[in-house]
């Protein structure tokens, strides 16, 4: 968790360098640096997964706003090994 955190942390450090220069692309980050920008979020994913495996890894849109759910509604990812079903 403290990669993530610190991935986190390097992306609200670079935030307004990355508006500046690659608004609405896609950021991957990994041991707290940005390892390069994508144009899709498939493209930023396929690297990621080739190079760090299941993480942790951070993919953020630069400069996509947060997403907010309505107040009833529960979050849960589905994961292909998950035994909940999908």
């Amino acid at each position: 968790m403290a990669n993530l955190k610190a991935d986190i942390a390097a992306f609200e450090r670079m935030k307004g360098e990355l508006e500046a220069e690659h608004l609405h692309a896609w950021a991957l980050f990994h041991d707290g640096k940005l390892v390069d920008t994508f144009a899709d979020f498939e493209a930023a994913a396929t690297i990621a997964v080739e190079r760090f495996d299941q993480g942790p890894f951070l993919i953020r849109q630069v400069g996509a706003g947060p997403v907010q759910l309505p107040g009833g509604m529960v979050f849960r990812p589905a994961h292909a090994l998950d035994t909940g079903g999908l």
